[in-house]
Formats: structure tokens, sequence, C-alpha cells
């Protein structure tokens, strides 16, 4: 595909094709938008408002004020109510602040591996106890 033909599929599917989208190399558009049209745009396995969310949740750990606006406006044109926006990044905050600390205290692996995985089974089981 050509760049102009590119743009063209671009302006199309949002509108107009963002200033951004033109600065970037001319050898990495058609890559970009193939994945963004084909994973990011499309339904998936995971639908567009959680794929929104996830996106606002990460673009609050990264500090992205940029992504932060759009994963905002996007998952609300995908039906994200405000309380969904704000425990995404309450959620975003939490896992950030739990990886902060586990990273600086230089929590051993392997045992946070097991715990985890302990905690699971213990919470499965609490599960399957609570639906006899």
């Amino acid at each position: 595909m050509t760049i102009q033909e590119t743009y063209r599929e671009i302006e199309q599917t949002l509108g107009l094709v963002p200033e951004w989208i033109k600065q970037m190399p001319e050898s990495g558009v058609n890559g970009f938008w193939t994945m963004a049209r084909d994973f990011w745009l499309s339904e998936t396995k995971v639908p567009n408002k959680y794929k929104e969310l996830i996106g606002l949740a990460v673009s609050g750990a990264t500090r992205c004020k940029y992504c932060a606006l759009f994963h905002t406006e996007a998952a609300r044109l995908f039906g994200a109510t405000d309380d969904e926006i704000a425990e995404a990044s309450l959620m975003g905050a939490l896992s950030m602040m739990g990886s902060t600390f586990i990273n600086a205290q230089q929590i051993d692996y392997d045992t946070f591996k097991q715990e985890t995985l302990d905690i699971v089974r213990h919470v499965k089981s609490q599960q399957t106890s609570q639906a006899a």
C-alpha cells in the first residue's frame, strides 16, 4: 500500500489523518496503521471498551497525557462510564504502586510466584465452597 493509500484509509476511518501520524517516518506508517486497524480498532476477543480502559491504565502508569486523553475519550466512545474510567485509572495506579514497592524491595521472584499461585488456589477453593 502506498503512503497516500494508507493516509486515505486512515482518513476514511478516523475522519482525518492526525498530525502525529503524518510526522511518522513513511517506513513506519503502514505497520503502525495495520496493527491499529486490525487489532486496536477491530473487535477482537477483548472488547474495544476494555482495550481502551487497559490503554488508559497504561497511559497513567507511563505518565503519557496524550494517551490518557485519547484512551479516555475512546473508552467513552465505546460505552465506558465515568466510574469505569476512574476504576481503570485506579487499577493502573494500584499496579504501579505494588510494582514500585516489590521491585524496590527486590522481592524474590520465585517466592512471589509461589505465593501468587497459593493465593489463586485459595481464592478458587473459597469460590467453589461458596457455590456449593
